[in-house]
């Protein structure tokens, strides 16, 4: 595409104005089209002779563009990009440039514009922000060079079409992983974690250090060893976890919205999908997981099994998923799950609950916990907190605080009825999630209950 620069469409209203301004000033009609028809036409002649010139030039040493990309993105995390521009040529050229980034895409510093010195790399950077999972298109590179003379500009597309994966967001795991090395993971929410000394299974002998239980004192090896030696266990392992992700309509809530920062309750559930998944397979557990709820012949089922390569390959299964607007059919999954799932493992129903489930939650509730241990994990809006928290100033706010009040009673009641006498099911705020699901696991292994 071949336009005109302001300076071209300038030089060409300056004229006009000349003319019109003779025109009036009297000036007898024939010089003036005879001069000022001169003058366009000695610009038009120059401005096609830039154009040939800066084509023939441009085609001889193209400025060519080279993308460095990131493996992946993670969901709301803000990723730098970087294009460079490779000028092979003996010329400088002035150019603007564009990235055609997928419209799941926030981006900052684009478009650019730069001159591209003769025989050099210049490098450019902007930050691309993914708002959706899944998979991601990265298109060509815009490019709009201006000619010699600088009358007008041609814009290409360069380099080539790449697609990306956007993940969920690593940062918890991470997080965990390095606040884990230095047991400081209260920080994040997390109570309980993997001590010395505790658990079920034996593990090893160890040198006595003050702290240790004495009831764990081994007397044969003390003797020999002439000095202090205590057992040490660990929480069983090889043991089942299975996620049960609601993808139905619920599920797409997005009180917040992405855009400021916060997560849809789908991706916080995916979230912490993810970091327990972690967590338990670092413990020697195995892990799955399977959906309901979602579009027709959208539904994933992943199979239990250990080694820390689980990780990815779950992740790569389940990171492009989204919620749909299908009703969620928590019998028919928990029926499914059943067939499928034989050895007792601790289920996790990851969902949104409402009053109106009840009659179909409970008694999918029931059929699981026949054989499985069953934790019910449901995320509770912030809204509610929020106008239950705010200051009364005027008769409509006490009408709304006392209406939130009303809400989450109701719900709690209601959440209690249907989970029993259940004391490891949570009904928690989005962000509270991943670090509770993290906590009730560690009770489980503690407790022994599978």
């Amino acid at each position: 595409m071949v336009l005109p620069t302001r300076a071209s469409v300038a030089g060409l209203a300056l004229l006009a104005l000349v003319t019109a301004a003779l025109l009036l000033l009297g000036a007898p009609l024939a010089v003036v089209v005879k001069g000022m028809g001169g003058l366009l036409l000695a610009l038009l002649l120059l401005a096609g002779f830039d154009l040939w010139r800066s084509l023939r030039l441009w085609a001889a040493a193209a400025v060519r563009v080279e993308r460095r990309l990131p493996a992946a993105f993670a969901i709301g995390v803000a990723t730098p990009l970087q294009l460079d521009l490779v000028n092979p040529g003996p010329l400088d050229w002035r150019v603007a440039v564009f990235d055609d980034l997928d419209p799941v895409f926030d981006f900052e510093g684009l478009p650019r514009s730069l001159r591209v010195a003769a025989q050099s790399r210049s490098s450019l950077q902007f930050q691309a922000t993914a708002r959706q999972r899944g998979v991601v298109s990265v298109g060509l590179t815009q490019v709009l060079w201006r000619s010699r003379a600088g009358l007008f500009e041609w814009r290409e597309r360069l380099g080539e079409e790449q697609r990306l994966r956007v993940y969920p967001n690593f940062s918890a795991l991470a997080r965990y992983a390095w606040l884990s090395g230095d047991r400081r993971l209260q920080q994040i929410g997390i109570k309980n974690f993997v001590q010395r000394g505790q658990g079920t299974d034996f593990r090893q002998l160890a040198e006595y250090r003050r702290g240790d239980p004495l009831r764990h004192l081994d007397v044969k090896a003390s003797l020999r060893q002439r000095k202090p030696v205590v057992r040490e266990y660990q929480d069983e392992r090889d043991q089942s976890v299975m996620f049960l992700l609601d993808c139905g309509r619920r599920m797409r809530a997005d009180e917040q919205g992405v855009s400021r920062g916060e997560n849809s309750h789908f991706d916080d559930a995916l979230d912490a999908l993810m970091l327990l998944s972690y967590v338990a397979l670092t413990e020697g557990d195995e892990v799955g997981a399977q959906t309901f709820g979602a579009a027709p012949g959208e539904d994933r089922c992943f199979a239990p099994r250990k080694g820390q390569a689980t990780l990815n390959a779950l992740m790569n299964h389940l990171h492009d998923l989204q919620p749909s607007n299908q009703h969620s059919d928590y019998l028919a999954a928990a029926e499914a799950l059943s067939r499928g799932l034989t050895r007792r493992s601790l289920v996790i129903v990851l969902t949104n609950f409402r009053d109106e489930d009840a009659p179909e939650l409970q008694p999918a509730l029931q059929l699981l916990r026949r054989r499985h241990l069953v934790l019910l994990a449901s995320l509770r809006e912030t809204a509610l907190a929020r106008i239950a928290d705010q200051a009364i100033d005027t008769p409509e706010d006490a009408t709304a605080v006392a209406s939130a009040h009303l809400l989450a009673q109701a719900r709690q009641d209601a959440f209690k009825r249907v989970v029993g006498r259940d004391r490891l099911s949570v009904d928690v705020e989005p962000r509270q999630l991943a670090s509770t699901l993290v906590n009730r696991y560690h009770q489980v292994k503690r407790a022994g209950l599978l």
